[in-house]
């Protein structure tokens, strides 16, 4: 991975099966269970829904998806990043963005079991806020929230 050749672009459907296969790795990486939703279920949600009420970036590196975010003005709804790219700089580069857009306040959930985005938003100036929101995985997971100084 050369982190000058990622670059950071507005989703677009033509990498909707790469965005979707990386977010489902990375993501049952993060809490150890597969995706409970289908594959094509969860294309769907990606082009239909998410950007209705989300800016959804991509970072790409040779034509691969290596991250994403889906983000408004005041939440972070998604943010993975592939587990070849953790810990080198991408994860804050898409929260950067998400935090230059905001309204100087962002909030999101993690799950509990996923002590390694714990870790990343606490040490990038997330606090918690709350706890055990309900969500379809049934997980017991965690509120978090930044607020710009």
């Amino acid at each position: 991975m050369d982190p000058n050749k990622i670059v950071i672009v507005p989703y677009q459907p033509e990498y909707a099966e790469k965005t979707v296969r990386m977010w489902r790795d990375s993501k049952c990486e993060a809490i150890g269970q597969p995706e409970i939703h289908s594959f094509e279920n969860h294309v769907y949600f990606l082009n239909q829904l998410l950007p209705e009420n989300f800016q959804v970036k991509i970072a790409i590196e040779d034509e691969e998806v290596a991250g994403m975010i889906a983000y408004n003005g005041t939440e972070i709804n998604q943010l993975y990043i592939h587990g070849d790219y953790q810990g080198k700089g991408l994860g804050r580069r898409l929260l950067d963005i998400a935090k230059e857009q905001s309204s100087g306040r962002l909030t999101l959930y993690t799950f509990e079991v996923n002590k390694k985005a714990q870790q990343f938003y606490e040490k990038n100036g997330f606090r918690i806020i709350g706890r055990g929101h309900e969500n379809e995985e049934n997980l017991p997971d965690m509120l978090y929230e930044w607020k710009a100084e």
